[in-house]
């Protein structure tokens, strides 16, 4: 194992290596062509028996696990939603690892809970939240959904199934758009409501949830002795950023007496941004709150703020106080490992502290900006193309388009070539995309949040697509 004064050497040249890597990030393919096992098989079988000397094992890593792996810091990735990174988080978690702190009660790090309330505090005010909102950080959006939904569950049976289980004839119901996201589904299976009974409200045109179907269908599971547990409206769904009616939906909760979530986890970042606060209208009818500063406020995964109105039944959903945690303090401060799941929490505070105080707020928003108007000039261009069309118009800065020549009507026929031209782009190394489908429709997606994005790289990526779909045979 080494000391001291070789970690001091070993870590200048990691320094110095993260350093290249930035620099020459674009010289990547940005996924790997590999096929499975291809890296696992390059693995020793055995653990060393005795020790190795960090070089080796960095070399290794040069020559193996670096060449298999996907490079989602490059400018040229544009895939799914980003999981940013920026220099200031990378500091931040150099000091985080080396702390090595168990930030679980303040007790146990006291600097690390009261700066995770002041930095919550301050996105709270950055994205204009209700102030009545408390926030803690979660790990992810899927984390904070299951936290909304069990606390949900705990205040309408009154703590009772914590302690006593499900009653036997009682069915809870949640309801989504078709659009929610796939956390929702996991969340109903681990919060035991069930995936039968988690109902997925149809959308409009523009792949939003349709309030009078879900008032409508409230009703019916009222009238028939079903329980309404909690409604999830997504600001920002991952197939097309489709921002569900908020505050027509939070008044049918209120009427109701229904858990109101909404889940951000994207796009709730642009918040920051006043000309787009208008989306968060009906906010205050809002029980709980997520979006994930790891996705597009560049801060290393993972960090997902997560804010809840009532704080006191959060707490009381999931506090568990053995006596060895017990403390002269409990009452007084934030122990954050009773606002969640996990009892040990990393210090995830530190990198998004690190973030907002380097960048400042209007850093933070000219790059939300740069990114948004990237999304509008590639659409543009997107549109003015004849084999092209855009699916569903940008909301943020994800584009959704796909291949559509016009000789070619059948929509099958459309799908399998925009397959085909997806598996082409990727396997050029170029750049990223992903995918989805939109009632049907094979689509393309292209999300320009990455930290480092500069129109060239979307240049790049256009030129990229047209010569694809030129190679196309159909």
């Amino acid at each position: 194992m080494i000391n001291l004064e070789e970690f001091k050497e070993q870590a200048h040249k990691f320094v110095d290596w993260i350093t290249d890597y930035y620099l020459n990030i674009e010289k990547y393919s940005v996924k790997p062509d590999i096929k499975p096992y291809e890296v696992y098989n390059k693995l020793s079988v055995k653990p060393p028996e005795n020790g190795e000397p960090v070089d080796s094992i960095f070399e290794e890593f040069k020559k193996v696990i670096l060449p298999g792996m996907t490079h989602w810091q490059s400018p040229n990735f544009f895939a799914y939603f980003p999981a940013n990174s920026s220099l200031p988080s990378i500091l931040a978690e150099m000091l985080t690892a080396a702390l090595g702190a168990q930030c679980m009660k303040w007790e146990t790090s006291p600097a690390a809970t009261e700066l995770e309330e002041s930095v919550m505090n301050w996105l709270k005010k950055m994205t204009g939240l209700p102030g009545n909102f408390h926030g803690v950080i979660q790990d992810t959006a899927s984390t904070s959904t299951l936290c909304a939904l069990l606390t949900a569950r705990e205040k309408i049976s009154d703590y009772k199934i914590n302690n006593e289980g499900f009653k036997d004839g009682e069915t809870y119901r949640v309801y989504c758009s078709t659009e929610a996201h796939s956390s929702v589904d996991k969340a109903v299976k681990i919060a035991g409501v069930g995936e039968k009974n988690l109902i997925k409200i149809e959308t409009d045109k523009e792949y939003r949830l349709k309030p009078d179907v879900l008032e409508e269908t409230i009703k019916k599971d009222l009238e028939a002795g079903k329980k309404p547990l909690c409604v999830i409206a997504t600001l920002g769904t991952t197939s097309s950023t489709a921002v569900d009616p908020i505050k027509e939906t939070g008044k049918i909760c209120k009427k109701h007496n229904i858990w109101f979530h909404i889940d951000a986890a994207f796009a709730g970042s642009a918040l920051i941004l006043p000309e787009f606060r208008y989306l968060s209208e009906g906010i205050e009818y809002a029980d709980s709150f997520v979006f994930n500063p790891h996705k597009w406020l560049f801060t290393n995964f993972d960090c997902s703020a997560y804010f809840v109105r009532d704080k006191q039944a959060l707490v009381k959903t999931f506090q568990v106080v053995p006596e060895y945690l017990k403390s002269g303090n409990q009452g007084k401060v934030n122990d954050y490992c009773d606002w969640g799941i996990q009892l040990g929490r990393r210090f995830r505070a530190l990198k998004l502290w690190f973030v907002i105080r380097n960048f400042g707020i209007k850093g933070l928003q000219d790059k939300l900006r740069k990114h948004i108007s990237l999304a509008r000039y590639i659409e543009e261009k997107i549109k003015a193309h004849n084999n092209f069309e855009i699916v569903v118009p940008a909301n943020f800065n994800l584009i959704c388009f796909r291949f559509k020549p016009g000789n070619i009507t059948d929509n099958e026929k459309l799908n399998e070539l925009n397959l085909q031209l997806l598996n082409k782009i990727n396997n050029t190394g170029k750049i990223y995309l992903s995918h989805t489908r939109l009632k049907g429709i094979y689509t393309l997606r292209m999300a320009t949040g990455q930290t480092n994005l500069e129109q060239k790289h979307v240049d790049q990526a256009w030129k990229v697509i047209q010569e694809q779909s030129e190679n196309l045979k159909f």
